[in-house]
């Protein structure tokens, strides 16, 4: 297995989505697929050619069996995968949508990973990798996953290592949206790039414009604030620059969930390999527009020569 470039960590679920539009209890046939904002990370960078890793626990069943095997055939690193003999793996059920957002039904509650605790924390594991990419997932789905990742957080921070952060605000799986912005926002203001939804970055900040969401952020000493505008493409700032840049036409969007995780990888990737800001927006823009244009979470993520000839062709598109 290769040196890890990026490390991340949280929960894993096997999804099942649905082959045919309606409701979910009037579906009769679903497919195996694999859902998770950080293991969607994790896939995507893996598939651009970097050493990816990504930590948690899955249960001692079949669906953890899938997980981890899943992410072994996408050259996913799992050495800080910890089976659980207690608790079970979660699953999500997603519906088929003509267009808009698919329906998701989540059965994860007292699951394997949510009981990831600090001293599951294997620091030399984490050591291995250059940087650390969180989601606000794991500060949500239970109290020790929660401390887990402060600690991972506190660790990869005092060792040097960047540190983004895809808010990925999930409502439901907090006591209240008031714990919800303090706790993400905790966590934010301790990172190098956030990474928020233009939705997200007003809930969290109270601000609706994204030149003042990004300032929030980085009044508090972060480095780079990235916003996702949707079909529009993206704001970025940091204290010397700043720019909007164009999201790829798409003509038909197929599925939603993915493309903020696959927006994530393209940044990442391009801040590793040295590009411009503006380059690795366009990187996270491209990535995000060929995820809406396939049905699974990250089946839609390229490779490093997709992704360059995607870019190539379509570049006109986006000036």
């Amino acid at each position: 297995m290769k040196q890890l470039d990026v490390v991340t960590f949280g929960e894993a679920m096997t999804m099942f989505m649905a082959n045919e539009p309606g409701s979910l209890h009037e579906v009769s046939q679903f497919t195996r697929e694999l859902a998770g904002a950080e293991t969607n990370v994790a896939i995507g960078l893996a598939r651009l050619g970097f050493g990816s890793g990504w930590a948690s626990k899955v249960g001692n069943d079949a669906f953890g069996k899938f997980i981890t095997t899943r992410l072994q055939n996408e050259n996913v690193n799992i050495n800080h995968v910890l089976l659980d003999n207690k608790y079970p793996t979660g699953f999500q059920l997603k519906s088929m949508v003509v267009e808009g957002d698919p329906e998701v039904q989540y059965f994860r509650k007292g699951s394997a990973a949510s009981h990831l605790k600090p001293t599951d924390f294997n620091e030399e594991y984490f050591l291995g990798a250059k940087h650390l990419h969180m989601t606000g997932i794991p500060l949500a789905i239970s109290d020790s996953a929660r401390a887990f990742a402060k600690h991972a957080l506190a660790f990869m921070k005092t060792n040097g290592r960047k540190i983004s952060l895809d808010p990925n605000l999930r409502p439901t799986l907090w006591a209240s949206q008031e714990e919800m912005v303090k706790e993400i926002n905790e966590a934010a203001f301790k990172v190098d790039y956030v990474l928020p939804g233009l939705a997200e970055g007003e809930i969290l900040t109270g601000f609706s414009n994204p030149r003042d969401i990004a300032s929030f952020y980085l009044d508090k000493g972060v480095e780079l604030v990235v916003i996702k505008l949707g079909p529009a493409g993206a704001f970025y700032k940091t204290a010397t620059e700043e720019g909007t840049v164009l999201g790829f036409p798409v003509e038909k969007v197929v599925d939603t969930v993915g493309a903020g995780d696959g927006f994530a990888v393209g940044v990442i990737s391009g801040l590793l390999e040295g590009l411009s800001i503006h380059e690795a927006v366009v990187r996270g823009n491209a990535i995000g527009s060929l995820a809406v244009q396939s049905p699974g979470d990250n089946d839609g993520y390229p490779t490093k020569v997709q992704l360059e000839r995607y870019i190539e062709k379509n570049i006109q598109g986006v000036k």
